[in-house]
């Protein structure tokens, strides 16, 4: 998926999720909302995907130099990106909530997802949809589309999940949401949803300073035992 042409008017049958604003799941996934900083392994994440992963992703078979323009433009200060990090910090999973010049005006606002191949069959695009939304209704965004080739069923099917209504036009289908107001519950929601992030990549970064230091010491303590061999040999 790509930034969207100008859409259609909504029609009258389009749904209104009260999932959007539900209580989390028994399984908490930690997503971190991240900034600039992370261009990198953001364009990193994206290079990994395979060649049909890129073409569902951005609506054609994106090449490397296509990948690395749409990082460089991303814009950390008018749209959002949610990012779910592994053990070893490495991106496996990220949205793009979206406020294109041509949208927000209306009160719209455009989603898109991307998950690392070997990270499928975990919800992580689910849970990033459900980030992404309760983000948009405390935005005031009244109204979350998806622009999908009709074959990327798992991203359609994200978005029936969530309530919305599909319409398929040809080899494009496109799917609105309409988001209820915001409330005391969904900026709590979205608050906690902030905390359970940020710890959870604190103490992932601890981790991964504890093993360094600890891989530290091990060699040092190689270089020391090879030393004494040498000096005794």
């Amino acid at each position: 998926m790509d930034t969207p042409t100008t859409p259609r008017p909504v029609s009258d049958a389009q749904a209104t999720s009260p999932r959007v604003a539900a209580k989390p799941h028994s399984a908490i996934v930690p997503i971190r909302e991240i900034g600039a900083r992370y261009r990198e392994q953001i364009a990193r994440h994206l290079l990994a995907l395979g060649e049909h992963d890129r073409y569902l992703r951005f609506g054609y078979a994106a090449n490397d130099r296509q990948i690395r323009h749409y990082v460089d433009q991303l814009d950390f200060e008018r749209d959002h990106i949610f990012g779910i990090f592994n053990r070893k910090l490495e991106l496996i999973a990220m949205a793009h909530l979206a406020y294109p010049a041509d949208m927000v005006q209306a009160g719209f606002a455009e989603f898109g997802v991307s998950v690392a191949h070997h990270a499928r069959g975990r919800g992580y695009g689910s849970r990033l949809f459900e980030r992404a939304a309760i983000h948009a209704v405390n935005d005031g965004v009244k109204t979350l589309y998806i622009h999908a080739l009709s074959e990327n069923t798992a991203m359609l099917r994200i978005a029936r999940q969530a309530g919305a209504t599909v319409e398929r036009q040809g080899s494009e289908s496109e799917a609105h949401l309409t988001l209820p107001a915001a409330t005391f519950a969904s900026h709590m929601g979205e608050l906690f949803a902030d905390q359970v992030g940020q710890v959870d990549y604190w103490l992932k970064t601890e981790a991964v300073r504890a093993r360094d230091v600890l891989a530290t010491v091990q060699e040092v303590r190689e270089a020391v035992r090879e030393g004494r061999h040498k000096s005794n040999s």
